[in-house]
């Protein structure tokens, strides 16, 4: 079975990772994945850099450049997993932009990911129809699931399509924005959350952007199965190095 959804089955509410590979140093992949291990985080979500991140936020879009000129690539980041899932049994999703993944060739990619123990990947500018036609034989082929984001904005016939071609989760993008950590949620996000939550979806849900502390993962959870958390992460480690990872999910959960 696949770890995302063993991890999915689980009675609690999830707490999921995001960071960038490759930063803030190039080899501190590794560091961080192990500490978030040790942790007790639910899921991880792992950052392939791309040079045009079209939904990230300035936090990850500097992320991203940081970690391109420290070196970081594909096949770089292939070569760092290699042997990763010795010390780490969480479930692990790549995300990342379709570019480099098409320029690298679809179905290599997903056989890579096979070899080193990816579970999932998010790739936020391919479409589920496009996924549903072209790629989700290669993708099953080598047991690897696709999550899809949707938005507010996102209309319900969409909702229910991605929700029938999904296996792992629904990533709910709490505001139409591009990726950040706020403070708080407002009035109009709490009614998305519930909104969605009573469509009675038959994939989990988990909220991100915009979470980034105790107040705003207990919101975001109160209509989901758990959130992500990236942005405010990324900052905590640029601030205070990549062997500083429990500090900062003690102030989550």
């Amino acid at each position: 079975m696949n770890r995302i959804t063993t991890s999915l089955a689980q009675d609690k509410k999830l707490l999921s990772i995001y960071f960038t590979a490759g930063f803030p140093k190039l080899e501190d992949t590794v560091t961080v994945l192990e500490q978030l291990q040790e942790v007790g985080v639910d899921m991880i979500e792992l950052g392939l850099p791309f040079s045009d991140p079209l939904a990230d936020g300035p936090t990850i879009q500097e992320s991203s450049t940081q970690a391109l000129r420290n070196g970081m690539t594909t096949d770089k980041l292939f070569s760092q997993l290699q042997g990763v899932r010795e010390n780490v049994h969480l479930p692990l999703i790549v995300m990342g932009y379709f570019n480099p993944m098409m320029q690298y060739g679809v179905e290599r990619f997903c056989q890579r990911c096979q070899e080193v123990g990816i579970d999932g990947l998010i790739i936020p500018d391919l479409p589920v129809d496009v996924y549903h036609e072209y790629y989700q034989k290669t993708f099953q082929k080598y047991g690897l699931m696709n999550m899809f984001l949707i938005t507010p904005q996102t209309p319900d016939q969409r909702i229910r399509y991605i929700d029938e071609v999904s296996e792992g989760f629904i990533y709910m993008v709490s505001s139409a924005a591009t990726t950040g950590a706020q403070g708080s949620f407002g009035d109009t996000q709490d009614a998305y959350f519930k909104r969605i939550s009573a469509m009675g979806l038959k994939s989990k849900l988990l909220v991100g952007f915009g979470i980034s502390n105790a107040k705003t993962y207990q919101a975001a959870t109160s209509n989901s199965k758990g959130a992500i958390i990236g942005s405010a992460f990324i900052k905590h480690l640029e601030k205070n190095g990549s062997k500083s990872v429990k500090q900062f999910i003690d102030t989550i959960r």
